[in-house]
């Protein structure tokens, strides 16, 4: 809710602190609340609530869709960002983090200092952080959500602090806890009075997760539940250092690509961003950077998409040190292109979108990408040809409609012998064609949704005239259609 908050009020659509708000996910029957500000909660909003249900108790109840995906990367990304604190930590759940702080404490001065340092960082980034310090994963979880702010909790008042706190501090699902509720077991106290053969005997059945006795020996450290951390990916880059500066970096520019390319094909991998960084002797540091439209880990194309960008590197004192490195990185897999020993169009075909992107832009070189729409017209857009993924620069697949199409199309005088069959001859350019054979018509309602009222709906016609030229025409409404006047013609695509 915070992060949407902060991107609400980046734009100027903030809403005030006063309106109930919140977010929205999926559900098995309809929208669920996800996110909730204070303003929602103190209206009695509860979370995993349908939608539905709590319009009825707060008519005002603003709902806005939740980002899961934006959210579950923002997390990731402050996983990261926490390990300032330690080395290990671990995404829990889709709204806490966990740290083990083991031994690293005392950099900051003890664990209260570092609690304080923590929720200042939380707070600069915009995040209100509900803090914990225990020596136990299911310990700190449970006094961060129900016990007080800044909670510090040494290994010898576990039982103390955990007893007065809910059974739902053990992470148990809400099935357990009903359960548990239902036998009176309202705090972890009294699920750790009860006699463990008896609970043995009630939960043994039970999946690991949702067995409040092996919760409840996990937050008591009776049994181990260490944090494994998540180490991201090695980077793939190749290093080359110049024990005296030079001039000129093209020389060393093909090792590096090669080694490069060794690294990703070791690892079963292809890159689709390149960059070139370059540190002068006196401190700069220049960089250059390409893309490929498909995974690709050949040395020889990548450094063909260097070429005349390094000449215009200023050299000033010279260079000492030269950095390759794979910035955007993709899983490619060894194929074999063809049976019959031909070239692969589609891999020719990137590689010469790669060329000329590198030389005059990626905004420069586009192609079509397909819409839902039965239009001619409205049925692609135009997008750079690097901003798709792999797969559309293979062959698209076969329409049976003109390859050329004439925007707009063209008004055309026609000559037909029944008003709603097909043309005879039509003049188009000061031209008279004659038509010798044709096909259809394929009729083509207006798109209700978009359109203006009393557009004409479209009936196109695959003629051929005595030439053996072939066009694409189509009429324009339909006479004593109540919607105009007689039909016009239009010519709209030719076929090659």
């Amino acid at each position: 809710m915070e992060r949407w908050a902060r991107v609400m009020e980046r734009t100027g659509a903030a809403p005030p602190d006063d309106l109930p708000v919140v977010l929205a996910a999926e559900g098995s029957h309809g929208p669920v609340v996800h996110a909730l500000n204070r303003a929602a909660r103190l209206s009695g909003i509860q979370t995993g609530a349908r939608v539905v249900d709590m319009r009825a108790i707060c008519p005002d109840l603003q709902v806005n869709y939740a980002d899961i995906e934006g959210d579950r990367r923002f997390l990731d990304w402050l996983r990261l960002w926490a390990r300032r604190w330690c080395p290990w930590s671990v995404s829990d759940g889709d709204d806490g983090l966990i740290l083990d702080t083991t031994g690293s404490d005392h950099l900051f001065g003890g664990e209260a200092a570092m609690l304080r340092d923590m929720e200042a960082r939380f707070s600069g980034l915009g995040l209100t952080a509900q803090l914990a310090a225990a020596p136990t994963w299911g310990a700190a979880w449970g006094l961060a959500r129900f016990g007080p702010v800044r909670a510090i909790c040494p290994e010898a008042a576990l039982a103390e602090r955990l007893g007065p706190l809910p059974v739902k501090a053990l992470r148990l699902p809400q099935d357990t806890l009903l359960l548990l509720n239902r036998l009176g077991l309202k705090r972890i106290a009294d699920l750790a009075a009860i006699p463990r053969p008896a609970l043995i005997r009630r939960f043994r059945e039970m999946e690991p997760e949702c067995n409040p006795l092996l919760r409840l020996d996990q937050a008591m450290g009776r049994l181990a539940e260490p944090v494994s951390s998540e180490e991201e990916e090695a980077p793939f880059r190749a290093i080359c250092r110049l024990s005296e500066p030079i001039q000129d970096p093209t020389p060393h520019v093909p090792e590096l690509c090669d080694a490069l390319c060794d690294r990703l094909e070791a690892a079963g991998k292809g890159c689709r961003k390149l960059r070139l960084t370059i540190y002068h002797s006196d401190g700069e540091v220049s960089a250059v950077t390409v893309a490929t439209s498909r995974p690709s880990r050949e040395g020889a194309h990548l450094l063909r998409l260097f070429e005349g960008k390094l000449e215009r590197i200023n050299p000033g004192y010279g260079f000492d040190l030269i950095l390759l490195e794979a910035l955007a990185v993709e899983d490619l897999d060894e194929t074999q292109n063809r049976l019959d020993g031909q070239p692969d169009d589609a891999l020719h075909l990137a590689r010469l979108i790669d060329r000329l992107s590198a030389r005059f832009g990626a905004r420069v070189v586009t192609r079509p990408a397909p819409r839902e729409s039965h239009l001619p017209e409205r049925a692609q857009d135009w997008v750079s040809a690097m901003a798709g993924p792999p797969g559309d620069l293979a062959d698209p697949p076969t329409l049976d409609r003109p390859v050329r199409l004439i925007a707009p199309p063209e008004e055309i005088r026609v000559l037909y012998a029944v008003p709603e069959g097909p043309p005879a001859q039509f003049v188009w350019r000061r031209q008279t064609l004659l038509i010798t054979r044709y096909a259809g018509p394929e009729r083509i309602a207006p798109e209700w949704w978009q359109d203006r009222p009393g557009t004409r709906l479209r009936d196109y016609f695959k003629v051929e005239d005595h030439q053996g030229r072939r066009f694409w025409i189509y009429r324009e409404g339909l006479a004593d259609d109540g919607r105009g006047g007689a039909p016009r013609w239009f010519l709209h695509g030719m076929f090659l």
